[in-house]
């Protein structure tokens, strides 16, 4: 991890904590308006998947650019919360043998391995759904338009011109389907929707919560594909040059796999000046904002610096 002012530590740390504990609450046992049962097995298996510790940068994310942009904390921190949920469904599914075939995750056993194959693939679908549903609660916003605007982001980052379709385009780089090695442009594409997508999203999120006026929104919505195309290539240095412990999961798997990254592309020290660019890309989309948003700049140098 990089060095940062006091400020950032504590915010990410107290976001962590904040969001950490809305998690437990709506993963408890107790059955809620709407529902019929909550299974047991299904309920131990989201919270293993879930409250594992981890930095929780993505709600960060939504409550400080909401801060910045003047929306409500609550709705912020229940608005980042969703997108927690919907991006540990993506590492529940990820893990899977059909997927990456992990077996472990945040130094934990993956959900697949703690239970079975079936309960994760439930897993993932139960932590999805839950993240519209939090999403399209009045309890979020209290107008239906902004509602409906959060979940339309969620839905376009998360889905087939997203996240989801971005891991498609990642299985077929590996090689699976015949497919040729996709190039420095394919890579790009595919690792903006794999993982920057809801990266931008989760900036952005906090943007439509205060209706931000469009210069802002735009700003951040630059930042966010800036910072999210950073953070992959941080994510594929650590995994060539971090140990197991450090990151909590097996390291290396992607070379195993032939996967196509920016750091088998460019070359390890090419690769750090392409994160060191964005990171500079980052930071001057911040710039409208001034010394205000220098908590949002701390989370870029943050994510990009980062060692685990």
């Amino acid at each position: 991890m990089t060095d940062a002012p006091p400020e950032f530590p504590a915010r990410l740390s107290e976001a962590a904590a904040s969001v950490e504990t809305l998690l437990a609450e709506w993963l408890g046992d107790d059955v809620r308006e709407g529902e019929i049962a909550r299974p047991g097995r299904l309920m131990a298996a989201m919270r293993h998947a879930v409250l594992a510790g981890g930095k929780r940068l993505r709600p960060f994310l939504t409550m400080e650019a909401a801060a910045l942009t003047g929306g409500d904390s609550a709705g912020a921190r229940r608005a980042g919360a969703a997108i927690e949920l919907l991006h540990c469904y993506s590492l529940v599914h990820d893990d899977l043998p059909a997927m990456d075939d992990d077996d472990l995750r945040r130094g934990r056993p993956t959900v697949h391995r703690a239970y079975d194959e079936a309960t994760a693939i439930l897993v993932g679908d139960a932590l999805q759904t839950l993240a519209f549903e939090v999403l399209a609660d009045p309890a979020t916003h209290s107008d239906g338009t902004t509602r409906a605007a959060l979940v339309l982001g969620l839905a376009r980052a998360s889905g087939l011109g997203g996240m989801v379709g971005g891991q498609m385009l990642d299985l077929a780089a590996e090689g699976r389907y015949g497919i040729v090695e996709p190039g420095i442009a394919g890579v790009r594409t595919l690792q903006a929707m794999k993982t920057g997508a809801l990266l931008a999203f989760s900036v952005e999120a906090g943007a439509i919560l205060s209706s931000a006026p469009a210069a802002q929104r735009d700003a951040l919505s630059r930042y966010g594909r800036a910072l999210g195309a950073a953070f992959q290539i941080a994510d594929d240095i650590l995994d060539r040059e971090a140990s197991a412990e450090d990151l909590g999961k097996a390291t290396g798997k992607d070379a195993d796999r032939g996967k196509a990254t920016l750091v088998d592309l460019l070359g390890l020290d090419a690769a750090r000046a392409e994160a060191a660019r964005l990171l500079a890309e980052a930071l001057a989309a911040l710039a409208p904002f001034g010394p205000r948003a220098g908590v949002l700049a701390e989370a870029a140098r943050f994510a990009v610096g980062r060692r685990h």
